[in-house]
């Protein structure tokens, strides 16, 4: 099963060799990775570059010319992934705070699943011990409440953003679908999925604070994306799973 991984990043120079590294070391024989880097100002792209040359058949880099906001990153990516063949992709952060090494495990489940989840709020999974209690209560609430509460979402993590999705259920929903860019990405993603009838699971994970740099969630971002989950009820509410996008796979490359 040829597996590409996305990776949007801005500003993660410090983290991306390692990595790079550990995605490499997996178990996994038909593994690739994709950055797409935006215009990161600390040289995130060209750490990208150098580390492609060394990884010539298994590190591409897509460099977008600004800051264009995590969702198109990742819409970006995923269309690249699926052109280019991937029967599976995946998606996580280039801070560790997802571990490549629960990547086998995820990509096993494919199997019975159409996307399998790293999730935080499942039974075994867990927060890094250094997140405070206000800090852990928001995540709670925003995933346990709020959006399963405005949503009828059945995952407990909604704004997870570890996934790997089967080739199938990415063109069966429908990528110009979704319009979200934000953080609210992840929930727009899991709900169009779940209206659209495709079965998930989500894995416990650790989720580890990052380990270089800061975070970019701060308070305004994380107002917005709370806001934005109306939207994303609003524009989805009627999908059911008649409403799937036949299956046509992209022209493959030239």
């Amino acid at each position: 099963m040829k597996v590409i991984v996305v990776v949007p990043t801005y500003n993660e120079a410090s983290n991306l060799p390692a990595l790079v590294e550990a995605l490499s070391a997996l178990a996994v024989p038909e593994l690739e990775t994709l950055v797409v880097d935006d215009n990161s100002p600390d040289g995130t792209g060209r750490v990208a570059d150098e580390l492609a040359r060394a990884h010539a058949d298994s590190l591409h880099v897509l460099h977008r010319p600004g800051k264009g906001g995590l969702g198109t990153a990742y819409l970006e990516g995923f269309q690249w992934a699926l052109s280019r063949g991937a029967e599976a992709v995946a998606q996580m952060d280039a801070d560790f705070s997802h571990s490549p090494s629960y990547i086998p495990a995820m990509i096993a489940n494919l199997r019975d699943y159409d996307v399998v989840i790293g999730s935080r709020y499942v039974e075994g999974g867990t927060l890094d011990k250094r997140w405070g209690l206000g800090r852990y209560l928001l995540s709670w609430w925003a995933n346990s409440v709020y959006a399963r509460i405005l949503l009828n979402v059945k995952v407990k993590d909604a704004t997870a953003g570890f996934k790997v999705w089967r080739r199938e259920t990415l063109l069966g929903m429908g990528l110009d679908r979704i319009h979200s860019n934000g953080y609210d990405f992840q929930v727009e993603m899991a709900y169009v999925a779940e209206r659209l009838g495709y079965r998930a699971l989500e894995i416990p994970i650790y989720f580890e604070d990052r380990r270089i740099g800061r975070s970019k969630m701060d308070v305004p971002v994380k107002l917005e994306a709370a806001w934005r989950v109306w939207e994303v009820r609003w524009r989805h509410r009627n999908l059911n799973p008649t409403m799937r996008r036949p299956v046509v796979d992209p022209a493959p490359p030239k």
